[in-house]
């Protein structure tokens, strides 16, 4: 068994909705780095006692580490330093040389403006800098320090680390708690899993529900594998744990579902569509980054997406390589004067057609002078359908030089979030079709 961990996240804010938890996620990925189990991620409100018994709880199910995020400002409300600290017996202790630190790092705010009240910021500091006696302190990145915080009895309860809410300043400062010996002592016990993503895309959950069930019947050994299946923005993501020793459960696995779904299954190495088609407009292999075909740029002309294509191929670094730029054409006349549509197509088919997205797509490789275009034109709703032409109706067409134009429809479920969100999902994949026809 391996060494367990739970992550508590606070902040009222986190758990009524208003701020998302980015930084759960993140711990979460790097426990899975370290061989660490996570069991289980609790969000609970700048509340004293709910802080306390989230940490009783996890205590009681044998974590040997807990992490915690938020909490650690200067304002009434951030009290996870000393609940932390009551939980583990430790008396809290101004650190001099800590809050000296700080009032460092705050100093050109005081500056920048001089009626603040000084004697609230040095209070503030002095907050900050108060910590559990024998903790590690993990210095600031912003004002707050983070702290690693064993127990009285090493043997007995969890090592605490306590780190801050926002991701620039929790990311950093994790990975300086990993080298406090306190730490590494409670995570000595961390095995070494291994992970595999497979991602598919045109296939429902439930085919992938009945490959599991053949491969149980074909006697793969499932049960050595912690397999998750999962929808996300319009594929189906299969995410397989498995320890030392079971590479050959895991490799029956992946050749089953290349036998079933060879149709469907585009990559095995977790690679995303978006990497590929990176990879594929730079020329380059989305695993060694190897010249393995002829550099292409892109552009868009989207309407009911309305940029979120262009925002999406230009979401990895290094987008400018390959990314032309991108019209928005969401009215008509945007979609003439702009995209180069021709006025009767549109009088004549409407704007949520085969014809208007192929010149969608036209006119961005033409007007931004790329060597591939991509056209959207839909009804993403709530309103604005019919029955000839319902919410959910997208048509997407991709332009190159070197085949005939790739178009298609697709009739998406959901919010007008995910349509619009699901539809770039169907665009890129459209993309990466055409660049490996």
């Amino acid at each position: 068994m391996s060494a367990r961990a739970g992550i508590v996240v606070t902040g009222t804010e986190v758990l009524t909705g208003r701020v998302s938890d980015r930084t759960g996620p993140w711990l979460a990925d790097r426990l899975h780095e370290l061989g660490v189990e996570l069991a289980l991620t609790v969000i609970v409100g700048d509340r004293p006692g709910d802080m306390a018994a989230a940490l009783r709880f996890m205590a009681a199910e044998g974590m040997d580490v807990i992490l915690t995020s938020g909490g650690l400002g200067p304002t009434a409300d951030d009290v996870t330093a000393e609940v932390v600290g009551r939980f583990q017996g430790r008396e809290m202790v101004l650190d001099e040389e800590l809050s000296e630190r700080i009032a460092e790092i705050v100093k050109p705010l005081a500056r920048r403006w001089p009626s603040l009240d000084r004697e609230a910021i040095a209070a503030a500091n002095r907050k900050q800098a108060t910590i559990p006696a024998g903790a590690t302190v993990l210095e600031p990145v912003g004002t707050a320090p983070g702290l690693v915080v064993p127990p009285q009895d090493p043997a007995r309860g969890p090592t605490i680390v306590v780190l801050p809410g926002p991701p620039r300043e929790l990311q950093p400062m994790f990975s300086h708690a990993l080298e406090s010996g306190a730490l590494r002592s409670a995570l000595s016990g961390a095995v070494a899993y291994r992970r595999g993503t497979l991602r598919l895309f045109g296939i429902p959950e439930s085919e992938i529900a009945e490959t599991l069930r053949v491969a149980e019947r074909d006697g793969v050994a499932l049960d050595r594998l912690e397999i998750t299946t999962c929808l996300k923005r319009g594929e189906i993501e299969v995410v397989t744990r498995y320890g030392p020793g079971d590479e050959e459960a895991y490799a029956a696995l992946v050749a089953l579902v290349r036998q079933r779904h060879a149709d469907t299954l585009y990559s095995d190495d977790g690679s995303s569509v978006d990497e590929q088609v990176a990879a594929l407009l730079r020329g380059t292999d989305a695993d060694d980054g190897r010249g393995s075909g002829r550099a292409r740029s892109i552009a868009t002309a989207e309407s009911c997406t309305g940029g979120l294509l262009a925002a999406r191929l230009t979401d990895l670094a290094g987008a400018s390589d390959y990314f032309r730029g991108a019209i928005v054409a969401y009215s008509d006349e945007v979609k003439v004067a702009q995209a180069a549509v021709p006025a009767e197509l549109i009088a004549r088919h409407g704007a949520v057609s085969a014809q208007v997205a192929q010149a969608l797509a036209d006119g961005a490789r033409s007007q931004l002078r790329a060597d591939v275009g991509v056209g959207v034109t839909g009804v993403a709703g709530p309103g604005g359908g019919s029955e000839e032409k319902p919410v959910g109706l997208v048509w997407l067409s991709v332009a190159t030089d070197e085949r005939e134009q790739l178009t298609r429809s697709v009739h998406l479920p959901g919010s007008r979030a995910d349509v619009r969100d699901r539809a770039t999902t169907v665009a890129m994949h459209l993309i990466r079709r055409a660049l490996t026809a």
